[in-house]
């Protein structure tokens, strides 16, 4: 982990899809920073692990599902007394050809990609109004800006989630609100599990050219929710190496 100076003592987060992955790196560098952090996935076994792990709280929750999200944001408050950043990274796949894709596959997509994003960010408005302070940081993608065979419901998603970040971002900046996203490019378990081959393609399309550790995608998530990013709101910042230039 890089030596970083990020401040978030007296700070409450919330970080979606934090049992494993980038959102485990989210939860552990706002920890680490001195945040109370509540990690938040529908695994609840492995998200009650990580919890364990960093010392932090761990907490069963299906984004997908509005009663759900809002008695997460009651009892985040409740039992933290307020809350100042959410981190919507909470994600699956159902990776399709179009014209193999159900109903079903479409729905379950955009509802915990999109529809996650958009409960969670509702639900902690008026929180954030009240404070007259928040941070939101969405996860967006690549393939939301660009596509990929296979994933037109991810990447449906992906892109609505930085129309919602922009207009969500003009919408709260009256309240002392910023919304902003990262569009990553990490090394992750779906990278680990492509052959080397094609993974060492993808690395030389890459400027960089390399993937970058997950904790360089935290540290760029917790720059936006930082004290000293609280002019920068509505932008979508490529943490990608350059693949998108």
């Amino acid at each position: 982990m890089p030596n970083l100076t990020f401040d978030f003592a007296g700070r409450t987060a919330i970080v979606t899809g934090a049992a494993r992955g980038l959102g485990l790196e989210f939860a552990r560098l706002f920890h680490d920073s001195g945040a109370k952090v509540f990690l938040v996935d529908s695994d609840a076994e492995a998200v009650a692990q990580a919890a364990d792990e960093l010392g932090a709280v761990g907490v069963a929750c299906d984004v997908s599902r509005t009663e759900a999200v809002e008695a997460l944001v009651d009892s985040v408050v409740t039992g933290a007394g307020r809350l100042d950043i959410i981190v919507n990274n909470a994600g699956i796949l159902r990776d399709r050809r179009l014209w193999k894709l159900s109903d079903q596959d479409w729905a379950e997509v955009l509802d915990v990609h999109l529809g996650g994003t958009f409960r969670l960010t509702r639900a902690a408005v008026p929180v954030f109004r009240e404070q007259g302070y928040g941070r939101v940081i969405n996860v967006t993608s690549y393939t939301g800006l660009r596509g990929n065979i296979g994933q037109a419901n991810y990447g449906a998603a992906k892109a609505g989630i930085i129309g919602f970040t922009k207009t969500a971002a003009k919408e709260l900046a009256a309240f002392g609100v910023t919304v902003n996203a990262i569009s990553p490019n990490a090394e992750t378990r779906m990278i680990g599990s492509i052959p080397d081959q094609k993974r060492q393609e993808l690395a030389a399309a890459i400027p960089l050219g390399r993937f970058a550790a997950p904790s360089e995608m935290a540290a760029a998530t917790a720059f936006l929710a930082s004290e000293e990013a609280g002019y920068i709101t509505g932008v979508v910042l490529p943490v990608d190496g350059g693949i998108s230039i």
